[in-house]
Formats: C-alpha cells, sequence, structure tokens
C-alpha cells in the first residue's frame, strides 16, 4: 500500500486528491496531511483518513484544530506540527512514497525539494515549484532518484503522449489552454472586468490566483516554463494553442510530424490519478469521467493573442533569459493578482505590474534553496512598491 503526504490537502487538488483515494482505498494509505488555516476541513480529513502527522500553516492554528478534531469525537493519537519545518518533515516521514505537492505558490517548496532530496516521488500540481527553481529542483532529482510526475493535466498529457515515443524523437510540445473567460471580450472592456468575472472560469473550478492566471494567460506562460524542466526540452520547442472545449489537454509533435493527442473530460480526478497509480492504468468506475465525444460535437482550435494576453510573453521571456527571471515573474504575478483580487488594481494592470518587476531584476542564478526563497521575498517586495505606485497614479 502506498503511503501518501499531500500538501495542500485543503485545496481543489487536494480534495480531488482524497477523493482518488476513497475511490482506490487498497492502494493508499494517508500518512500525512498538510494545511493552511481551514482547520475544520483538515479536522474532517484527518477523522477520516487517520494520518500519524497533520501540519498546518502557523502554530496558531494548532489548538484550534486539536478543538476541531475533539469536538468530532477524534481520539486516535495523531502529531500535529505546523510551518515549514512542519511540512518538511511531513514529506519526508519514512513511511510517505509520494509527496501530492499541491499547496499553493511557493509555500510547498521548501517540503517538495526535501522530499525530492529524500528521493520520493513526486506527484507534481504545484508548478512554482518548477518555475522558481527547476534547474535545483531537476537536478537534485537527477541526484537523488525522485521520480517527478506532473499532475497539471497539461503535463500528464504531454507525459502520457511520450509513452508513444522517445525524446529524442519530439519536435514540439502543444500545450493547450481554454484561453479563460475572456477569450472573446473585447480588449477595451478588459478595465472594467471584476474579480468575480475573473474567477467565472468557463471550464475548471480552482483556486483564486490559479483562476485569475487563466484569465491573463500566466498560466500557460508558466507551464512553459514547467514543461521547459520537466521533459528538458527548449522553450522554442514549446508551443501554446487554445483550445475552448478543453477536452484535447495537450499534445507532441514527433519529427516525422506525427501528432499524438491526450483527451479526457476536463476533471483533474485523471491526471491525479494517474500520477498516483503510474506506470499502471487503473480501471474507475465513475461514469462521470467517461468521454463521450458524440455530446462534444466540434472542437476548436485558435493561437493566442498575446497582444491581448501580454503575460503569455512575459512568462516565455523569462524562460528564455533564465536566471532568477521565473522566480521574479512568479512572485511579481502573485502580488498582482491578489491586489486585483482586492480591488486595488485593475485587470489590465496585472501584466503591467510583472514586466515592471521583471526590469528591476538583476542578473543572478541560484546556488542554494535559500538564494530562492530571498529571490521571492524580495521580487514580491518590488512588485509591492510598483501596486503601490499604481495605485496612486490611478493603475
Amino acid at each position: 500500500m502506498q503511503g501518501l503526504c499531500i500538501l495542500g490537502a485543503t485545496g481543489s487538488i487536494g480534495e480531488s486528491c482524497l477523493r482518488v483515494v476513497r475511490s482506490l482505498p487498497d492502494r493508499f494509505r494517508v500518512v500525512a496531511l498538510c494545511a493552511g488555516t481551514n482547520v475544520k476541513l483538515v479536522a474532517q480529513q484527518a477523522s477520516e483518513f487517520k494520518p500519524a502527522l497533520v501540519a498546518v500553516s502557523s502554530w496558531e492554528w494548532v489548538e484550534p484544530l486539536r478543538r476541531a478534531l475533539e469536538e468530532r469525537g477524534y481520539r486516535e493519537p495523531m502529531r500535529i506540527t505546523a510551518e515549514s519545518e512542519g511540512q518538511v518533515e511531513a514529506a519526508t516521514l519514512p513511511e510517505v512514497d509520494t509527496v501530492v505537492s499541491a499547496s499553493h505558490g511557493v509555500t510547498g517548496l521548501l517540503a517538495t525539494y526535501a522530499a525530492v532530496q529524500a528521493g520520493k516521488r513526486i506527484a507534481l500540481a504545484n508548478k512554482e515549484t518548477l518555475v522558481v527553481a527547476g534547474e535545483m529542483v531537476t537536478s537534485e532529482a537527477s541526484r537523488s532518484g525522485a521520480q517527478i510526475l506532473p499532475v497539471d493535466s497539461e503535463h500528464c498529457a504531454i507525459h502520457q503522449c511520450l509513452r508513444a515515443g522517445e525524446l529524442r524523437e519530439v519536435r514540439r510540445l502543444i500545450l493547450t489552454g481554454s484561453g479563460g473567460p475572456f477569450l472573446n471580450t473585447p480588449i477595451k472592456k478588459f478595465e472594467s472586468i471584476t474579480p468575480e468575472e475573473a474567477l467565472n472560469h468557463p471550464v475548471w473550478r480552482m483556486g483564486g490566483r490559479i483562476t485569475v492566471d487563466s484569465a491573463t494567460l500566466m498560466n500557460k506562460g508558466l507551464e512553459i516554463i514547467e514543461a521547459h524542466w520537466l521533459f528538458g526540452l527548449k522553450p522554442e520547442q514549446i508551443e501554446v494553442m487554445i483550445h475552448p472545449e478543453s477536452i484535447i489537454h495537450s499534445m507532441i509533435e514527433f519529427k516525422d510530424r506525427c501528432v499524438m493527442a491526450q483527451l479526457a473530460v476536463a476533471d483533474m480526478r485523471i491526471p491525479i490519478q494517474y500520477a498516483l497509480t503510474y506506470p499502471e492504468r487503473v480501471a474507475t468506475d465513475n461514469d462521470g469521467l467517461a468521454l463521450d465525444l458524440t455530446s462534444v460535437g466540434r472542437l476548436n482550435f485558435r493561437l493566442p493573442d498575446v497582444h491581448r494576453f501580454p503575460c503569455l510573453r512575459l512568462g516565455r521571456a523569462a524562460v528564455e533569459e533564465g536566471g532568477c527571471l521565473p522566480c521574479v515573474l512568479n512572485a511579481a504575478d502573485e502580488v498582482a493578482v491578489s491586489a486585483f483580487l482586492e480591488r486595488r488594481l485593475p485587470f489590465p494592470s496585472i501584466p503591467r505590474v510583472i514586466e515592471k518587476t521583471l526590469r528591476r531584476a538583476p542578473e543572478a542564478h541560484f546556488n542554494s534553496i535559500n538564494d530562492v526563497i530571498e529571490c521571492d521575498r524580495e521580487a514580491r517586495l518590488w512588485a509591492g512598491e510598483i501596486v503601490a505606485n499604481s495605485m496612486q497614479q490611478g493603475a
């Protein structure tokens, strides 16, 4: 039975992962759960799955979690810890075989990196891990023997398509994306876009930042960076195509011009189960996951418009320049998206803040994971200053 540690257990990916565990109870045992501040939900999860350890984001949430567990009548022994040290401990427990890295932003970077160092199998849903520290993480995985299996639907699709050929035979990767809620919105209306509109994704139900990233197409910029490190291909070999139906999750074109595509309904349980059970394909009796192409009808494709969605251009430029720029890009995006969701910044100013922050970045490379954390911290300060100045100037 495979022992799991789930980083980001109370998020959308964490919840979907636990749904997979429920559907395959003989295959998985939840050893550790790591969450933020949603103590009621993690208490419910802990009562059901009985992990050996639970970690929360801060020590101030430990006692509320204990009380929540007592209210549920939970009496079995279980360690409760907190902060990044608690996450690292959870991810490196000897009983843990696979770490599901699904925490928000760079929160789970230290724990994921520690798990890679320990040679664990990583089911990677947190794209920021490879965006901000791709070279370090992949180099350490080569040394430790850790296996990194992508959970992002696009990269999971690429991983599956690669089973049809060798990496050396690949001409290009084609990452697909729905285009988000503003694919056909006139650009003159972007200034009046509200957070509620941006969070109304036409296909997926995700967390706040990733949903806004889908609306700006920054998610595709980040995915180019992630694909570069996951598959070892040059950025110019990685393309993006808009596919509103989100049925084809990504494609590979081989050198002989044959194209392999992976199709499935838009449900994160599919890539999660693939990552957890790889190299097996395990049967599911959930009819809701069956793909009926006759009901889908037409499949449409178009090239992305980087004039309307400059974040895609910024993401590609960051990975092409390399160094610390992908880390700065990610930090600036998180700050700008947060300001937009708090109504402190209009929608079109998100890429403006990111671009101005990138201009402040020095030419630097990372020698340790602490360098990554420090770069992320500094970039957030720069982006925060730019947001404040934008507000004063009326964005």
